[in-house]
């Protein structure tokens, strides 16, 4: 799983660059999506709204993901730490949209 990384700017003294290694496993785990789901009750303007004020979307980024939703079914909408996540999760939630958080 650790893979070892050397200093490649001196070859004759390669050193390890644990510190690189620990920080981007924290940032890994930190990582949760927030999956929106297709449904037949909302219109494609009441997700692109949703997606605009609840998920800080631009206009563009909204109607691409309510696209996706539309046509495969389902989207990831948002990345983050939980602690972001989780509020914007029940915001959608109380607007009848579908979505999770895995």
């Amino acid at each position: 799983m650790f893979s070892t990384v050397y200093n490649i700017k001196d070859y004759e003294n390669p050193q390890r660059e644990y510190d690189e290694d620990v920080a981007l496993l924290e940032k890994e785990d930190e990582v949760y999506k927030i999956v929106l789901w297709n449904d037949d009750v909302n219109t494609f303007d009441d997700v692109i709204d949703a997606l605009v004020e609840i998920c800080g979307h631009t206009l563009e980024q909204a109607e691409q993901c309510t696209m996706l939703v539309h046509y495969k079914g389902k989207c990831t909408v948002k990345t983050g730490s939980l602690e972001i996540l989780k509020p914007m999760h029940e915001k959608l939630l109380s607007r009848s949209l579908t979505s999770e958080i895995v």
